[in-house]
């Protein structure tokens, strides 16, 4: 599994299946937070892309609400609906 798998897995164990499992409709993922989570160093904008990608909408069965801050940045917030 590549860096950009792991991303969006640990992204949907730890954000998007708890926020199904508490019959949430929209979750909010912070870059900074999934990259400290992963105790990763130095790969934003791994992250960024990872999340950006369209592939992760389907992957998690997400839609993108709003993306906001800057393009790679731990700033960098989506705002996901769930499918």
């Amino acid at each position: 599994m590549n860096q950009a798998d792991l991303i969006r897995k640990y992204v949907l164990d730890h954000y998007i299946t708890p926020a199904r499992q508490q019959n949430q409709t929209t979750i909010k993922v912070v870059a900074s937070q999934v990259h400290s989570g992963l105790g990763l160093h130095a790969r934003m904008p791994a992250v960024c892309g990872a999340l950006d990608a369209d592939s992760f909408l389907d992957y998690a069965r997400v839609t993108l609400v709003s993306r906001s801050g800057p393009k790679q940045s731990s700033t960098a917030t989506w705002v996901f609906m769930l499918r």
